[in-house]
């Protein structure tokens, strides 16, 4: 399933990105390690870094929450993947739907591989317009770890707004921003 969440950063020519949603056999397969499985069933090529140990307890978490909320396979993680190139650099989503208040939070990481070329931005980019165009999406949250100061600068572009900080069991204190969707 591919949305038309599409972002071209800055004024410059930058990476032109779509976020392609995966299925819940792709998310079992990742949560498993096993790439070969994976491509089976995956909608565009993935590289093994996907399969690899730094991911696996998302795509585990994905897997879980679609077995629970199948509707929620248009939102949750996907692929981001280089539309000029034709070729997936990282991961993007919202960790669900909205909630009742019309709240999303979104996750992004890039592939190690693909780092420091804008994809982390025309992610995010592509996530914020989905938000702003969805009836449902009040506001938009993400939550950085405090060393993170590549993301917390990135997110501060954008104008999100620190709003406090949290717990998380697998990513520990994570501080909170928040932006309305449709700023």
């Amino acid at each position: 399933m591919t949305l038309d969440m599409v972002a071209r950063t800055g004024p410059l020519p930058g990476p032109r990105v779509r976020v392609v949603h995966l299925g819940g056999s792709v998310f079992d397969a990742l949560a498993d390690g096993d790439l070969h499985r994976a491509n089976a069933v995956s909608p565009v090529p993935l590289s093994p870094y996907f399969a690899g140990p730094d991911w696996r307890g998302v795509w585990r978490m994905r897997s879980q929450q679609l077995r629970q909320d199948p509707a929620s396979a248009a939102w949750v993680t996907g692929v981001i993947w280089d539309t000029r190139q034709q070729v997936a650099v990282g991961r993007a989503g919202y960790h669900g739907p909205p909630d009742t208040a019309g709240l999303v939070e979104i996750g992004y990481a890039v592939d190690p591989a693909y780092r420091r070329r804008g994809y982390a931005r025309a992610a995010l980019e592509a996530l914020l317009h989905r938000a702003a165009t969805d009836e449902a999406v009040r506001t938009v949250r993400v939550t950085i770890a405090p060393e993170n100061t590549a993301s917390s600068d990135l997110a501060a572009q954008y104008g999100f707004a620190a709003v406090g900080e949290q717990w998380d069991d697998e990513d520990g204190l994570e501080l909170v921003y928040e932006i309305s969707a449709r700023n």
